[in-house]
């Protein structure tokens, strides 16, 4: 193992993890980076779970934990081998103890709502976020919404603090047949990880006051605990008109965005947002809470709706779902807004505050 030359490393545990918006981040920025900084030496733990990612970045493994665990413990001593080289963390931690890093703070949900989480994930997160951030050189998070709670609830000086968006994959384009009709006929999308605070249930309450005839409901995400929740599973049951696809690849969810009638995401907190603007890539119209970061992110190109209000939501589906010149305006307006957010920007801002800092 040759120490020489080793200036950058970056924290790859993400790659252990199941994909969301968080780990979408990493792996986004992690390709464009590895060609804009070649050098970069990328390390995770032993149990990837993503092998051709890990092969794409040729990342090396390291140690015989997982986990926070390996990050705390193992890590630092990986750095310690290469005279503690600046260490880049793009999903929400970092090791507390090592102060030549920055890491990226996605959102503080955890501390803003707890009871979507587990009491030990809201614990862990409340003691370890605010000691990385005080640790760390320079903190990234991904929207203008999530810089000013990081400020307001950690005191995070704003100048600590830079802005780096999320983009949209290349894989979600516009589809210029556009026929709003595939194996599931016609239908309203919704696509998110299956979780408290995407508000599902005020969904499927909307999507069932809309009454709409013969436009069925398609949820796309991944969350083996759909139906353990009593009250989710007592508005689905008997319903054939929604849909539960469970994980879709970027291939197959692509195709499912082009050939929705409209896209609904009524969640309660984002830092971000990415599905709202992968459904403006790809030339569906897109209704949105007006909530959190969402409206920074998609600007005037959704139609914004009170997530706790399900007959708004209703009357915003049935008004979309009818008015097809309302939906021609948010499809143009969607384009050009998702056009504006790229991976490569993102990247590039990143790799020049590393240049700073190394």
């Amino acid at each position: 193992m040759n120490s020489e030359g080793v200036e950058v490393v970056l924290n790859a545990r993400f790659l252990t993890q199941t994909i969301t918006g968080v780990q979408r981040f990493g792996i986004e920025i992690c390709r464009l980076l590895k060609q804009l900084m070649p050098q970069i030496r990328f390390v995770a733990p032993t149990n990837i779970m993503h092998p051709d990612l890990a092969a794409e970045l040729n990342v090396e493994t390291y140690g015989k934990l997982s986990s926070h665990f390996w990050e705390q413990l193992e890590l630092p001593l990986y750095l310690r081998q290469f005279g503690n080289p600046l260490l880049i963390n793009l999903c929400n931690t970092a090791p507390i103890f090592y102060n030549n890093k920055v890491v990226c703070i996605h959102d503080l949900s955890s501390f803003i709502n707890p009871q979507w989480f587990s009491k030990s994930f809201a614990t862990v997160y409340k003691i370890i976020l605010p000691r990385i951030a005080r640790s760390s050189k320079k903190i990234i998070t991904v929207s203008d919404f999530s810089k000013d709670s990081l400020h307001s609830i950690l005191n995070i000086p704003k100048t600590d603090i830079e802005v780096i968006y999320n983009g949209v994959s290349e894989k979600f384009i516009s589809n210029n047949t556009l026929t709003c009709v595939n194996k599931h006929g016609q239908y309203i999308l919704s696509v998110s990880s299956i979780e408290p605070r995407k508000n599902f249930k005020n969904l499927i309450k909307a999507y069932k006051l809309a009454d709409l005839t013969g436009i069925k409901l398609v949820i796309v995400g991944a969350g083996s605990k759909v139906f353990n929740d009593p009250d989710l599973k007592s508005l689905v049951q008997g319903r054939e008109d929604i849909i539960f696809t469970g994980y879709l690849s970027d291939t197959e969810l692509a195709e499912v965005y082009q050939n929705a009638l409209l896209f609904v995401y009524p969640s309660l907190f984002e830092g971000f947002g990415i599905p709202p603007l992968e459904a403006m890539h790809c030339g569906c119209p897109t209704i949105v809470s007006n909530t959190s970061s969402l409206p920074e992110i998609c600007g005037d190109a959704s139609y914004y709706v009170n997530p706790l209000e399900p007959n708004e939501i209703a009357q915003a589906i049935k008004l979309l779902a009818e008015n097809v010149e309302i939906r021609k305006t948010l499809i143009l307006k969607g384009l050009k807004r998702a056009g504006t957010f790229s991976w490569k920007d993102s990247a590039e801002k990143l790799a020049s505050i590393i240049i700073t800092l190394k």
